[in-house]
């Protein structure tokens, strides 16, 4: 009866906010990359991850690249979880010394971590954290890079709904595209056919879609 107490318990909770539970009690805990083998990617033990929810380190470690690469003024990033990679942004917008990222996460039960973790990163002044739904979320000015990372099946509408502030020379990134998880790569296949986006769908292991809007290109 103990038994069946403890997995009810245990099952009732949504897994990521198991994982949430999970991070505050243990940290951040560096181990290799859980995801099955596909064809476009079939070593995924070759790369690392923090927990399943949060993107690669490798991805993690792009993200900050670009942003050291492209000097984005304003980045957007939909579905903040623990914040890992709201951190990478601001990292490298404190090294470019301009910007502020800003990043939503709809579930309350996540939106303290960004806070916190920028807090003692001091990197608090360069993140903007939003507890909100990313469909309904407005922003001022242009965006230059966009980060979606929020549940699949909403991340094509969330390109729609920021698609006229994005800036045509900057970057539209899309977590969780790889070939077996069909909902995001095939929103942006999707936005390709529909001549909205260029679209480069990069191997990781959860798979990672490059894209650039189209319309103001010259």
């Amino acid at each position: 009866m103990l038994l069946w107490r403890i997995k009810s318990q245990f099952h009732s909770l949504k897994k990521e906010h198991r994982i949430v539970e999970h991070i505050a009690a243990r940290g951040d805990v560096l181990q290799p990359e859980y995801h099955k083998p596909t064809p476009e990617c079939p070593h995924p033990e070759r790369w690392h991850m923090y927990d399943s929810m949060t993107a690669e380190v490798e991805v993690l470690d792009f993200l900050k690249a670009i942003v050291t690469t492209i000097k984005p003024e304003l980045v957007v990033e939909t579905g903040t979880f623990s914040g890992l990679s709201t951190l990478r942004i601001a990292e490298g917008l404190k090294a470019n010394g301009f910007g502020r990222v800003i990043t939503c996460e709809y579930d309350p039960k996540y939106s303290p971590q960004p806070r916190n973790a920028s807090r003692t990163s001091g990197l608090s002044e360069w993140i903007d954290a939003r507890n909100e739904s990313s469909l309904e979320m407005k922003v001022d000015g242009r965006i230059d890079l966009l980060f979606c990372d929020s549940d699949a099946p909403i991340r094509g509408q969330e390109v729609r709904h920021f698609l006229p502030q994005i800036n045509p020379y900057g970057l539209i990134l899309m977590h969780d595209a790889s070939s077996s998880m069909k909902t995001v790569r095939e929103a942006a296949l999707q936005l390709e056919q529909e001549g909205l986006v260029s679209v480069v769908l990069l191997p990781t292991p959860r798979g990672l879609v490059v894209a650039q809007k189209r319309e103001g290109r010259k």
